[in-house]
């Protein structure tokens, strides 16, 4: 039952109980609902984890009414790489489906998005709002000023998206000069003539988290990546925070400035 009055509290986790209990989550919601059997996936712990975890800072949203103890108490996460961390150490997760020199070589501050989620209990907006809103104030506690990362539509059948990823590429295609590419054998999204997308429609028939980054100026990559083993077809979005549109810009950092 979700609780009508959650105390929350939203950090960057400092422990590694707190960095489990955020495992624990992504693997309630990538492995059991969604259906992700990746390697990285501890079924006897029951915590979705990778190489990449060590090197990140993993932004957790709590509800305070739920005994940590139990390692349920992490009701939202988002995965944080900065680049300064990843190009000397780990690299960035999407390197592995997508080309990103164009992002690289930039000359700009990165931050790379990943592993977003929320309990299925607090998907009402409020969540999300709160992990948005840290979000926001990390962006310019670091000067960032491109996020990017995959984010996924559920399933790996193409031809179900087909509207969905056609109104993507060609009213969403980011610019050539930062436009990173998906690797070998990539899904090409230009899969029906531009007339016939239902518009309305494709935007109704998109991921919610899409649809959001879209909203505040998110751009993708060219391409999409086929993701077996997380059950997804991935594309990669990327938001130039410098050169969103004036009102989406200024709602991002209201986020911060009007808590």
């Amino acid at each position: 039952m979700v609780n009508s009055d959650p105390q929350l509290e939203l950090k960057i986790a400092s422990s590694r109980d707190e960095v489990l209990a955020s495992q624990r989550l992504r693997y309630k919601v990538f492995v059991e609902e969604l259906g992700a059997t990746s390697n990285a996936v501890d079924h006897d712990l029951k915590i979705e984890a990778d190489e990449f975890d060590e090197w990140c800072d993993h932004l957790i949203l709590i509800d305070k009414s739920i005994d940590p103890s139990t390692m349920n108490h992490v009701i939202g996460v988002y995965r944080l790489l900065r680049d300064d961390v990843a190009l000397g150490k780990c690299g960035f997760y999407s390197e592995s489906e997508f080309d990103l020199m164009p992002l690289k070589n930039s000359g700009k501050k990165l931050l790379e998005l990943g592993r977003s989620c929320v309990h299925p209990d607090f998907r009402s907006g409020i969540a999300m709002f709160h992990l948005w809103n840290r979000l926001a104030e990390y962006v310019i506690e670091h000067g960032i000023e491109i996020l990017f990362g995959v984010a996924s539509f559920h399933g790996t059948n193409p031809q179900k998206y087909a509207s969905q990823l056609t109104y993507l590429h060609h009213h969403h295609l980011a610019p050539e000069k930062l436009r990173v590419t998906v690797r070998e054998h990539g899904i090409n999204l230009d899969m029906l003539p531009k007339q016939h997308i239902d518009t309305k429609r494709a935007i109704v028939g998109m991921p919610s988290l899409i649809k959001a980054y879209i909203r505040l100026g998110g751009l993708i990559g060219e391409g999409a990546y086929q993701d077996n083993s997380f059950n997804t077809i991935d594309v990669c979005i990327l938001m130039d925070t410098q050169n969103m549109a004036n009102n989406r810009r200024e709602y991002y950092h209201r986020m911060v400035t009007n808590r």
